[in-house]
């Protein structure tokens, strides 16, 4: 695959839709620092998959959203795409097809991430497993970023294994025994899940077995409980429709009863109802007399009321007019008093104005002199300030020149226990012995010999192991094929000797026979044999006595007459008698030709049963022959179709013996077979058994060899480490030789200039000393001048401000005596208006008090009294005559109510009695309605109801069966159908716990596998990359060794270590190496890598920063050669590297925050190079 475009929109500083054409094998991305450039690796690395926030130089993955600018909002969402052109259809898996591959990561502030590929939305896990293998992911070498080429380096051993796996594609190895091990282990616990199920299960089992029983018992007791409350309520139903067949006829009596006092009530409430109406047209009269009487108490107290408010309204106007008459003169007196008050006022506002002139010239005076103490005071104050910082500068200078002398003299002490230090640091350093890490260089060689032939014969082990575990596989698929042929023989065997065995034994007759002692005698088709194709022949023609048995005498069956066999049965007796030879009839043999007996005694029964029956071949020859033969005689085809002169019988298979004389004749075939098959068995096991044994000899032999191998290798490793341990020591010891060397010179120098800074700080320090001495007696000075300066501002200060005091209490009391004056006009005019108001008020008072006439409402008054009392007789006489009529009325209420309790009791017995009918009818409609829903034959329960049975002993019965049921305890009444249940579940079980086993068998299988294969590319991996790193390095340095050492003996687990020596140098470790050092070694490293896995593409952050000149060349041309394999993305500031790329593209921030893509050309790129430089 060739990365074509990479499309970015709201990730980072790339806020607009940004297209980044990827055109060549080397393009360059550049531009100044900060304008996003690093970004376009993030990008990469985002898209591949990655979820750590800190590899994206961010604190959480809402970081790689565009968080604004001062001209932008912040975005929401952030899509990065990479297309790829696949037209070679290098892509794995379902891609393979596209020629265009795009892969997109969208990210919502408010939502996850989500992956899509060719516009299909799929998981991260799919995305990963595209690039597995091809040195592409979030954390593979093929994406080189700032920093991480010092990380390649200084990585833990760990941490270089995961490089070294994606260069060997073993890393869909890893995931695929990833996920082999989890699923191992769902079915470790599914069958574990399965096996404790079934164990639940057997105990289920039994205890449903005993549920099931119980649950019998109960559907039978329940069968007869239904029974009995069927005929229950048979019973109470006739019952009921008794009672209520004797309720109705008491009703209809009691009805007629009801009726007679119900006509009498009726003539009483007639008569009652006339005295009513009359008793109804002397309350009218009662109320229109009582209307008029109220009528006419209403006017009287109207009159009444209206007097008592004119005498009120009286006395009210009367103390208006004196409350008058007193507010006036009191207001008169108000405006006398406050005509007094203003002239004296106006009085005092003219002195107040001649103060306010002397106070103003006396402020105007006393201002006049403050400028000069005010000029004064500044002078003096300044003169005084200048001396005070010219003193401080002194003595800062002092104190400055004093910290100098005490530093130095510190300085000295510390530089001579340095010194001290260092020196007995050279004399303890010792150098490690060289005899013996010369003998360790020996051992390493002798070790690696042994290693390299242990090798060789694990090689050639390995290569006899697999002929020998074919051999054994044969043999074991030999030896199942004949164990599984054995099996099918012995289930053959066993199924028809158990059909044959019933025969033997019939069902229905064991009994009989077992009482008679003939269960075990022979059957006759199990002493007779017949050759083969005639079977239904013989079977036709002997049909039940097939099954006859042998007998001593005949006379044995004399006593079976009084008791008869419950089926059929034939007997024949034994006889030492033999048959006489069978003849031809017409050309037909006899049928007794082909069949012989293996007992003697029986043929005589046999020749008598096949005496002149004669085979045919056909049955059309049957039909031509019939009427010929004698008398008696019988003519029977193979397919046991028999021809007699007047009949024709066709055979057909419809008993039990059908087949059982070739079944017969089948199991001894059989039980011939099966001797030569065991046998068979028997060798093939034991060749199985020595092909096992010869695979176990050659794997114990290759345990052996490889558990050689591991301890040479541990024991090689251990000595490489103590080897390289010595040579480290010796290297330190050299190293630090020469820094100690360095270090002391360094400390006389500084001795010697800490020694020159004491003696000029201590000549400074006493000039600084009299200088500050002088300064302080001319601030004394000064700062009396300028106290005194600052006393006299300060009086005048306070003369003039008493001044202005004085003379703004003057102007108060002039505005004072303005506001007075104004106040006492205004209230002079507000009473006078009072007064006119008042005046008015009081004559509309003195009117108003003349209008007032008592004596003619007095005068209705008494008219309205008299009427009242008119009105009063009137509705006295009314009352009395209606209550002459309540009394008459009362009378006849009574005798209606006698009559109405007389017709109470009868009412309640008629209710009485139909309640009792209801009752009656709805008991019987009740049992009827519940011999219907329980589906029970009446006219069986009828019939079967005895005569005399009574409800109380069918009710006992009920609670015996109750009883009987509630002893049975807790019944379940699904456990037939759960015992059923049940055992299909546990059937089911146990063909789920074998297919988990089996299982369980081949994923293991599969990861050691896995392991293998793993294993083989690793180290093919390993020792290739080393051979590219050891190339590699010395090509970038000019020179030196490098390579890469395991950390373990087994390359799954072990670690890789870098060793590294630039020409010229013996340096112990790669931590000693400069950062350019480091740089082309990990350089190297990543581009061993590539060489023997190359990625798709490759990314490259400022990976040369760190190199000069020269080595960038190196660079330059190795990146240049490896192009032709990859694509190469890089970025840089290096004038060297950009001239190599194909194309280059610029990255601008022109807005502050927004990046952007340019094209440019190579002088302009000069030009940012030189920029950021």
């Amino acid at each position: 695959m060739r990365l074509k475009q990479i499309n970015l929109a709201g990730f980072k500083s790339f806020v607009d839709p940004t297209h980044i054409p990827v055109p060549g094998q080397l393009v360059g991305i550049v531009g100044p620092n900060g304008c996003g450039k690093s970004n376009v690796i993030d990008a990469v690395r985002w898209v591949l998959g990655e979820t750590s926030a800190r590899h994206l130089r961010g604190e959480t993955m809402q970081d790689v959203l565009f968080n604004g600018s001062g001209q932008r909002q912040a975005v929401n969402r952030a899509s990065v795409e990479l297309v790829f052109d696949n037209s070679l259809g290098k892509a794995g898996g379902q891609w393979a097809s596209y020629a265009e591959i795009s892969v997109r990561r969208v990210l919502n502030r408010d939502a996850d991430s989500s992956y899509y590929i060719n516009n299909i939305h799929v998981r991260r896990r799919d995305v990963a497993d595209i690039f597995l293998g091809t040195g592409l992911g979030s954390r593979a070498y093929a994406i080189v970023e700032q920093g991480m080429i010092s990380r390649v380096i200084e990585a833990k051993p760990e941490e270089l294994r995961v490089f070294l796996e994606e260069a060997a594609g073993v890393s869909k190895y890893r995931e695929r025994r990833r996920e082999t091990e989890l699923r191992l282990r769902d079915t470790r616990d599914n069958l574990l899940r399965v096996e404790d199920i079934r164990q639940e299960l057997d105990k289920q089992l039994e205890h449903l077995q005993s549920q099931a029983e119980v649950a019998t018992r109960y559907h039978e007791l329940q069968g007869q409980l239904r029974n009995t409350q069927h005929l229950l309520w048979l019973l109470r139903r006739q019952e009921a429709a008794a009672q209520r067949a004797r309720h109705a006829r008491e009703i209809e009596r009691l009805g007629l009863e009801l009726e007679a006092e119900t006509t009498r009530l009726r003539e009483i409430e007639n008569r009652l109802e006339g005295m009513r109406a009359q008793h109804y047209r002397a309350s009218d009269e009662v109320q229109a007399a009582q209307g008029a009487f109220y009528e006419s108490n209403a006017e009287t107290a109207r009159l009444e009321q209206e007097i008592a408010h004119q005498r009120e309204n009286r006395h009210r106007v009367e103390r208006e007019i004196t409350e008058l008459q007193t507010q006036l003169e009191q207001d008169r007196g108000q405006i006398a008093a406050a005509q007094a008050e203003l002239r004296e006022w106006q009085g005092s506002l003219s002195e107040a104005a001649e103060r306010v002139a002397k106070t103003e010239e006396a402020v105007q005076a006393e201002a006049g002199k403050l400028p000069v103490a005010e000029e004064t005071f500044r002078a003096t104050r300044n003169r005084h300030d200048e001396l005070r910082r010219a003193l401080a500068l002194a003595e800062q200078g002092l104190e400055v020149e004093q910290t100098k002398r005490a530093h130095a003299v510190q300085l000295l002490e510390q530089l001579g226990q340095r010194a001290q230090r260092l020196q007995d640091e050279r004399d303890a350093l010792e150098p490690t012995d060289a005899e013996r890490l010369a003998r360790l260089d020996d051992e390493i060689s002798s070790l690696e010999a042994t290693l390299r032939a242990a090798r060789e014969s694990l090689a050639a082990l390995e290569a006899e192991l697999p002929q020998a575990e074919q051999a054994a596989r044969e043999a074991d698929a030999a030896l199942e094929a004949g164990v599984q042929r054995m099996s099918g023989l012995e289930a053959r065997l066993h199924a028809l000797s158990q059909l044959q065995e019933r025969l033997a034994h019939g069902a229905n007759t064991e009994g009989w026979l077992d009482a008679h002692g003939l269960d075990q005698s022979p059957r006759l088709w199990q002493s007779i044999r017949i050759e083969a194709g005639w079977e239904d022949a013989l079977e036709a023609v002997l049909r039940e006595r097939l099954n006859a048995i042998a007998l001593e005498h005949l006379t044995q069956t004399e006593t079976w007459f009084a008791d008869p066999p419950p089926g059929k049965i034939a007997v024949y007796a034994l006889s030492n008698v033999a048959s006489g030879t069978a003849q031809a009839w017409s050309g037909y043999e006899p049928l007794h030709r082909y069949v012989s007996c293996t007992d003697p005694r029986i043929e005589a029964a046999v020749g008598e049963w096949l005496h002149q029956v004669y085979i045919v071949p056909s049955a059309s020859d049957g039909l031509a022959a019939r009427g010929e033969l004698p008398a008696g005689a019988m003519l029977v085809t193979r397919d046991g179709h028999a021809f007699m002169r007047h009949s024709v019988s066709f055979h057909a298979p419809d008993t039990e013996l059908h087949g059982v004389l070739s079944r017969q004749r089948e199991i001894e075939e059989l039980e011939g077979t099966m001797d030569a098959v065991r046998g068979e068995v028997a060798s093939l096991r034991e060749q199985a058994g020595l092909a096992d044994q010869e695979v176990g000899k050659r794997r114990a032999r290759l345990d052996e060899l490889r558990q050689t191998i591991s301890d040479h290798q541990q024991q090689g490793h251990a000595t490489q480490m103590e080897a390289l341990r010595l040579a480290q020591i010796n290297e330190r010891v050299a190293e630090r030789t020469r820094q100690i060397a360095d270090e002391l010179a360094e400390v006389e120098a500084q001795t010697q200039a800490a020694d020159e800074t004491g003696s000029s700080a201590g000549a400074r320090s006493a000039e600084l000393r009299v200088e500050a001495t002088e300064l302080g007696n001319q601030v004394g000075l000064a700062n009396d001048l300028y106290r005194r300066s600052e006393t006299v501002l300060d009086l005048q200060r306070r003369a003039l401000q008493e001044a202005r005091d004085a003379a703004q209490q003057a102007l108060f009391s002039q505005h004072t005596c303005n506001n007075k004056i104004n106040d006492i006009d205004n209230s002079i005019k507000a009473v006078s208006e009072s007064v006119e108001r008042l005046s008015g008020t009081l004559v509309a008072r003195q009117q108003e008090l003349g209008r007032y006439d008592e004596a003619s409402l007095q005068e209705q008054l008494q008219k309205a009294l008299a009427l009242r009392a008119e009105r009063e007789q009137t509705l006295a006489r009314a009352r009395d005559a209606q209550e002459g009529m309540e009394g008459q009325l009362k009378s006849a209420d009574e005798e209606r109510h006698a009559c109405e309790q007389k017709l109470e009791p009868l009412r309640e017995k008629v209710a009485d009695t139909r309640l009792k009918e209801q009752e009656a009818r709805l008991n019987e409609a009740q049992f009827a309605q519940q011999l219907v829903e329980a589906a029970a034959a009446e006219e069986e329960l009828a019939a079967s109801l005895e005569k005399g049975t009574r409800p109380s002993a069918l009710q006992a019965e009920i609670g015996r069966l109750n009883e009987e049921i509630s002893a049975l305890g807790a019944v379940n009444l699904a456990a037939l159908e759960e015992l059923q249940a049940a055992r299909e579940r546990k059937d089911y079980l146990d063909a789920q716990s074998r297919d988990l086993t089996e299982a369980m068998a081949t994923l293991e299988d599969a990861i050691r596998r896995i392991d293998r294969e793993t294993r083989e590319r690793l180290l093919q991996t390993f020792d290739e990359v080393n051979r590219h790193f050891s190339e590699l390095f010395p090509a970038l340095f000019g020179g030196g060794n490098a390579r890469l050492l395991l950390t373990g003996e087994e390359i799954l687990d072990a670690g890789i270590q870098v060793t590294a020596q630039p020409p010229g140098k013996k340096n112990t470790s790669i931590h000693l190496l400069s950062g350019g050092e480091k740089a082309l070694t990990a350089l190297a490293l990543v581009f061993s890598l590539f060489q023997l896995n190359p990625a798709p593409f490759c990314l490259l952050d400022e990976v040369d920063a760190p190199l000069d000149d020269h080595n960038t060349g190196r660079f330059c041309d190795l990146v240049k050669k490896m192009s032709q394999q990859s694509q190469f993305l890089f970025i840089s500031h290096n004038k060297i590297t950009m001239e190599v790329g194909e194309q280059l593209l610029g990255i601008t921030m022109q807005e502050p925050g927004v990046s952007r893509v340019v094209a440019v050309d190579i002088e302009e790129a000069m030009k940012l190079s030189e920029e950021a430089a």
